[in-house]
C-alpha cells in the first residue's frame, strides 16, 4: 500500500465531505444517498487508519517545527484530535451496526454524538497535515 501524508490528508478530507453531504441527505430524507455517503465516509476513514499506521511505522515521529503562538494552538488541536480519534472508532462501529440492523431510533441517538466528533476529527486531521507538512514543515520532510 502506498502511504504518505498527502494521501492521509486526502482521505480525511474526503471523509469530512462525505459526512457533510450525508448529513444534508438525511436532513432531506434522502435515505439511500445518506447511506451511500456514510458508507463512503467509513471506507475513507478505514483506509486512512491503515495508511496512517503504515506511514508512521516507516516514517516515525515527525516533529512540529512551529514556534511562538502557533505551537500551543497546534498541540491543543493535536491532543483533542488524537483523543477524539480514538473515541470515534467504537462510536462509528456502533452507529453503523445499528443502521445496518435497521435499528434507526438507536442509530439516530448515537449518530447525534458520532457525527460532530467524526467531522471534527476529519477536519482537524487535514488542518494538522497543513500545519505539520506545509506551513511549519521541518527541514527534510
Amino acid at each position: 500500500m502506498i502511504s504518505n501524508p498527502e494521501l492521509n490528508a486526502s482521505l480525511n478530507g474526503a471523509s469530512a465531505v462525505f459526512l457533510g453531504v450525508g448529513y444534508i441527505m438525511i436532513r432531506r430524507k434522502r435515505i439511500l444517498a445518506h447511506k451511500v455517503c456514510m458508507l463512503a465516509a467509513v471506507a475513507c476513514s478505514a483506509v486512512f487508519l491503515v495508511s496512517y499506521v503504515v506511514y508512521h511505522l516507516h516514517a516515525g515521529i515527525i516533529r512540529f517545527a512551529g514556534q511562538g503562538f502557533i505551537r500551543p494552538v497546534y498541540f491543543t488541536m493535536l491532543t483533542s484530535h488524537t483523543i477524539l480519534a480514538v473515541a470515534i472508532v467504537p462510536l462509528v462501529i456502533i452507529a453503523l451496526t445499528r443502521a445496518l440492523r435497521s435499528n434507526f431510533a438507536a442509530h439516530k441517538r448515537i449518530a447525534r454524538w458520532t457525527f460532530p466528533i467524526w467531522a471534527y476529527v476529519s477536519v482537524t486531521g487535514v488542518l494538522i497535515y497543513i500545519l505539520l507538512y506545509h506551513l511549519y514543515a521541518p527541514r527534510g520532510v
